[in-house]
This record gives C-alpha cells, structure tokens and sequence, in this order.
C-alpha cells in the first residue's frame, strides 16, 4: 500500500502551527490570550495548592483536566509569541515587557505549587513508609540464634503492605 494514500490524522489544536502575526491588533490579541490563559491556571495552581496544603488531595485530583486543557493552550499561546517575538520588539516593546513581567509571576506561582506538591508527596511517602515499617515489625517474630544474637526474619515473614486509592 502506497504511504502517500494513508490519510493522515488532523493535527490537534495543541499542536497545530501557530499563525504568524502582522498587525497590531493581533499582536494584542496574542498578549491578551496568552494573559487569559495564564491567569486562568495561575486561577486553579493556588486552588490546587490551597486543597493539598488543607489535606484535600482527591479534590486537588479534580482539577487535574481543567489544568491540562489550559497548560495545552498556554503552550499554543507560547509558541505563538515566540513566532511573533521579533515582530512584537519592532512593533509593540512595552507589550513584551508587560507579558514578560506577568510570565515571571506566573512562574514564581508554579516554583510555590511545585514545591507544596513536592512536599506533601514526601509527607505521604514518608507516612506510608512509617505504617509499613510498623506493620512489618509486628509480623516479624522476635528470635534469637544460639549465640544470643537476633536473629535476622527470612523473606516468608515480610508481608507486603497494599494501600487502597479508592477510601
């Protein structure tokens, strides 16, 4: 079969090239797009942060495809303004600085949420490592050999811990 006569599939909006802009108006509606969108994930990043750092993870987890819809099209808009990148500094350089300045805050929000997710993720392993650690020794028999020395437990005494994402 012929490759060429494949059809092959649309690319999806994420991934679609950005168009080149040339007026002014579009240099706006660029800078104005890439702020909405921003602001709308910076919107639901403190939500996130606020659920996790209140215990709420299976809430924070609800957010997750609002938070993918809006990372696709921050990476649309990204794209687009580095297209537009040289045109916007001829054309509109305060228009730049303004996106840039947001964009710095729009990190310094990522850099805190990240760091909260990286945190309560070492909480709940640390957690989980403790209550199986617990677990473990109370299956474990406390013996000793003819030298007096503990004994160290075989394999067939260490029960494997399951936790339940479901409760």
């Amino acid at each position: 079969m012929n490759q060429r006569s494949q059809a092959s599939p649309a690319p999806s909006p994420a991934s679609a090239p950005a168009r080149a802009i040339s007026t002014p108006a579009e240099a706006r509606k660029l800078a104005e797009t890439l702020m909405e969108v921003m602001s709308g994930l910076l919107g639901i990043i403190e939500r996130e942060t606020e659920l996790v750092r209140a215990g709420q993870v299976r809430e924070a987890m609800q957010l997750e495809e609002q938070k993918s819809e809006l990372s696709g099209r921050y990476m649309v808009a990204v794209e687009s303004l580095k297209n537009a990148q040289k045109y916007l500094t001829q054309v509109s350089p305060e228009l730049l600085t303004t996106l840039r300045r947001h964009h710095d805050t729009f990190r310094a929000m990522l850099q805190i949420n990240l760091t909260v997710l990286a945190t309560a993720h070492a909480v709940s392993e640390g957690i989980v490592r403790g209550v199986n650690t617990e677990i473990q020794r109370r299956n474990i028999p406390s013996t000793y050999t003819a030298a007096g020395q503990r004994a160290v437990p075989g394999p067939r005494h260490i029960k494997p811990l399951s936790v339940s994402r479901s409760l």
